[in-house]
């Protein structure tokens, strides 16, 4: 979908086109355009890059140190970037840490914290779901005792998005067992070279390592670390993921997936030897899902202009979250079946680019089923989709 741009607007456009042309260094790009696995240093790479002229947190306000661009620009960046096959911005630090802090945190905490965000010195993870605390959120386990000035941490985090390149964890602590589940969190934040933080590989289907289990054992946390008021942290949660929950639609993203699925289908040969894309019943799928795209994008929007107007994006991030994830999916399963058999070898190589053996079938067979396998956890993280639905018929239904 094309949106009317002003002559600003397309000036901004222009502008971030020829800083990437100018900046993107070609093997991150090629790998990107291959659908490679990136590394930490191919994401910080690129995300200093960024930093270095002030775009890394692009969506935050001037004055917490961010472009304050308006929605549109928001928009037409995240768009470029994916057609331009640049690494997705990991979103952790920018997203999500960053805007609880200087929403909520002190003077001190925005002055120590928030120029690694913006500069991308310092990774981020994510420290929510337990193993009997997931889309439960509420229900979360993992304590905070009072030791005088610190708190003194133990219990155990999963599904922890790369863990094991974090420099510090924003994390949800229980605090106090004395009111309903939802008044006794606290907002931390926890420097992950603290002694007794233990974390464990979680091996993924299609074998990258992202995912970590992350042990606490007696960590020290000092006080100053926690983000507001003791026991208001899930204040603080949902504040972050109706943005996660917006930021899962991925349009970016999913709008470059669906470019690579009509190049491949363009190759792939279909029935009576002609492209794929020419079969009429695979060409009205590939135009179903591309519909589906757009009215997503015009509900993403929407949420985005309202969130600029000072509101919040509310129960209808969910919205964006299912469908976001469901799209994606569907546009990785078209990608596997256009692919065909040649999809089926496991090419590990393929994926990280450093193999010499002899590859199995055309070029975009490598990651087809590598993309298909890891897209299945989509529709889980983030808050599953079947949680999605019962806070959709919750609160705007009033089921």
């Amino acid at each position: 979908m094309d949106i009317m741009l002003s002559a600003d607007e397309q000036a901004f456009a222009d502008e971030v086109r020829q800083f990437i042309r100018d900046n993107l260094p070609a093997d991150i790009a090629d790998k990107v355009g291959r659908d490679q696995h990136l590394g930490k240093d191919d994401h910080m790479r690129w995300q200093q890059i960024l930093g270095a002229r002030g775009w890394h947190a692009f969506t935050w306000p001037a004055e917490h140190g961010g472009p304050g661009w308006t929605i549109t620009q928001r928009y037409l960046f995240e768009v470029i970037s994916a057609e331009m096959d640049c690494p997705l911005i990991q979103p952790f630090g920018p997203r999500m840490a960053g805007p609880v802090i200087y929403s909520f945190g002190t003077p001190e905490q925005r002055e120590r914290f928030l120029p690694g965000i913006r500069d991308s010195t310092i990774w981020w993870c994510q420290g929510y779901s337990e193993p009997q605390s997931g889309s439960d959120l509420a229900s979360l386990a993992t304590r905070a005792e009072d030791g005088g000035d610190h708190y003194i941490v133990n219990g155990q985090k999963i599904w922890t998005s790369y863990a094991h390149h974090a420099d510090w964890m924003f994390c949800l602590v229980r605090t106090s067992k004395e009111d309903k589940p939802q008044k006794g969190i606290s907002f931390l934040l926890i420097d992950m070279k603290t002694p007794g933080i233990t974390v464990q590989p979680i091996p993924m289907l299609e074998g990258t390592h992202s995912f970590n289990t992350v042990f606490f054992e007696d960590v020290k946390v000092p006080k100053a670390n926690r983000i507001g008021e003791e026991g208001k942290g899930w204040t603080y949660a949902k504040f972050l993921l109706e943005h996660e929950r917006v930021d899962n639609a991925a349009i970016g993203v999913t709008k470059a997936a669906l470019r690579r699925l009509k190049q491949i289908a363009a190759a792939e040969p279909g029935p009576d030897d002609r492209p794929l894309i020419e079969d009429p019943l695979f060409a009205a799928r590939v135009t179903a899902v591309e519909a589906q795209l757009m009215s997503l994008e015009l509900a993403a929007l929407r949420t985005l202009s309202a969130v600029a107007a000072g509101g919040s994006p509310g129960p209808a991030s969910s919205l964006l979250k299912i469908r976001g994830t469901e799209i994606a999916q569907k546009i990785s399963e078209l990608g596997s079946e256009a692919t065909g058999y040649y999809a089926l070898p496991w090419q590990p190589g393929r994926l990280d680019g450093t193999s010499n053996e002899e590859p199995v079938g055309p070029e975009h067979a490598g990651p087809a089923a590598n993309a298909y396998l890891w897209r299945r956890c989509m529709s889980i993280y983030g808050g599953s989709n079947e949680i999605q639905r019962n806070i959709i018929a919750k609160q705007m239904l009033g089921l």
